[in-house]
């Protein structure tokens, strides 16, 4: 069945997944209470799940980009396992002052740049301006509102100490991904 020209991006790290400082093994992957039963009501919508992830553990050299793969491979296991599925992962391994030859440098892929989002719209042709943007970060919400899409924060992860300074900025305060989830299906309904 073919998709919605939209998307809804999600950061990964404190959104889908328990935040523990450089994800860097399959084993250290805990999912968010909800967080896959919020993906798979999307999935049941034909609504397109894209995560967008910085990952400048890659730049430091606390692991590598096959170390990565390895995580979302085994991410992707967990969640299926819960009938959801994610379309693709986008990410960025850069770091603009800190780490390892090639990837300390200023990018447009690192949020809040919009470049993960602009690589996924060549990818698949999604509308941006009809997307969500979904993360715990304000650098998230930025991301979402650089391309007009509707920004939603979450408590989860970093949400709540960074609840304040976004306040101005996002469109919706969820307590989860799932709670996101539902917001984002009012929206549709509008």
């Amino acid at each position: 069945m073919a998709h919605a020209n939209f998307a809804v991006f999600v950061d990964r790290d404190g959104t889908i997944n328990v935040d523990v400082d450089y994800l860097s093994s399959p084993s250290q992957i805990q999912l968010i209470p909800r967080s896959a039963d919020a993906i798979r009501e999307l999935n049941e919508l034909n609504i397109p799940v894209v995560v967008i992830t910085n990952q400048s553990g890659i730049a430091r050299g606390f692991y590598s980009e096959e170390d990565l793969e390895a995580v979302h491979d085994a991410m992707d296991t967990m969640l299926r396992s819960s009938q959801a599925t994610i379309l693709a992962y986008y990410y960025c391994p850069h770091h603009p002052t800190d780490g390892i030859a090639p990837f300390v440098k200023k990018c447009e892929c690192r949020k809040p740049n919009a470049g993960m989002l602009l690589e996924a719209q060549k990818d698949f042709g999604f509308d941006l301006k009809r997307s969500f943007v979904v993360g715990d970060k304000c650098v998230d919400v930025q991301t979402g509102k650089s391309v007009g899409a509707v920004s939603v924060q979450v408590a989860t992860g970093y949400g709540a100490a960074e609840k304040e300074l976004c306040n101005e900025l996002r469109d919706y305060y969820a307590l989860d991904l799932y709670d996101a989830v539902q917001f984002i299906k009012t929206k549709l309904n509008q």
